[in-house]
């Protein structure tokens, strides 16, 4: 695998596939790997000639008092580790190389409205630093597909908006949540859960499991809300938010509509985690 932190590098290599009439696929990552991002590059190998990663934990999507600087950094094993999965390129730029007049004057990119709702609203300006370096890669690695995953769904909904209204010539596919024996969603922040909120972390996606089969039972989102926050509260967890939306346009949740997502977000000790289940009613 290719690594390197320069743009001309990875325009270069791009451009040298293309001429052979090669498509590129492309994951992008903050680094400290777990089996969901392998699952992405695993899948982007399967669906392109080459694939292409990227590694950057980006300042702009990190508010005041958020975990920046301690967010992991685990180059050598995630290096290993996509070199397995069947990446070929690997970008690894810094942050004066992605903002290199600072992030004061860097132009931004905003997706109104699905931006500013439940981690939009918990984490303002959030989603505009997630808009604005998902624009950037590409612009660099200008790939036909971009892997990302489900659990980050609200995320997903906003990058594949970005990419209608800007017009990008770019497939987005998003990949099914990958869990732990447990149920408990991979992400990186679990590493952030004592051994005891390890073993109690599962009771998000039940409450969630929940929630879901008592709306198809025909119980008020409302009562299996109070009831799911209830148990959530018992397990230990401060809820940040618990909601039924609409599916593709995560308006709130109506009577007639079908295609539902449950998103949930809470805190357990240092870790904030997230999960969702979208199903139809």
């Amino acid at each position: 695998m290719i690594t390197s932190a320069h743009i001309d590098d990875i325009r270069t290599q791009v451009r040298a596939w293309r001429a052979k009439g090669e498509t590129v696929a492309f994951v992008p990552t903050m680094g400290n790997l777990h089996q969901g991002h392998i699952t992405l590059v695993k899948e982007a190998a399967k669906k392109c000639d080459h694939v292409v990663a990227s590694i950057f934990v980006n300042p702009m999507q990190f508010g005041q008092n958020e975990d920046l600087d301690a967010y992991p950094r685990t180059l050598e094993a995630d290096s290993q580790a996509l070199t397995a999965a069947g990446a070929e390129l690997l970008f690894t730029p810094t942050p004066a190389v992605i903002y290199p007049k600072g992030l004061a004057q860097q132009t931004y990119v905003e997706v109104p409205g699905i931006s500013d709702v439940l981690c939009g609203a918990s984490r303002p300006g959030h989603f505009r630093g997630v808009s604005t370096i998902v624009c950037k890669l590409f612009n660099i690695v200008q790939p036909d597909v971009a892997f990302f995953g489900n659990k980050d769904y609200q995320q997903l909904l906003v990058i594949r908006t970005m990419v209608e209204d800007l017009s990008l010539p770019i497939e987005i596919i998003g990949i099914d949540t990958i869990r732990e024996a447990s149920g408990l969603a991979m992400s990186s922040r679990n590493g952030y859960l004592t051994v005891e909120e390890k073993a109690a972390a599962p009771a998000l996606k039940k409450a969630i499991d929940a929630m879901a089969q008592g709306i198809k039972q025909g119980i008020s989102i409302e009562q299996v809300t109070e009831e799911a926050k209830a148990s959530l509260t018992a397990a230990g967890f401060t809820p940040d938010y618990l909601e039924v939306r609409h599916a593709d346009t995560l308006a709130k949740a109506e009577t007639q509509d079908k295609a539902l997502v449950i998103l949930a977000a809470a805190y357990l000790g240092k870790a904030r985690l997230i999960d969702n289940l979208r199903f139809d009613r």
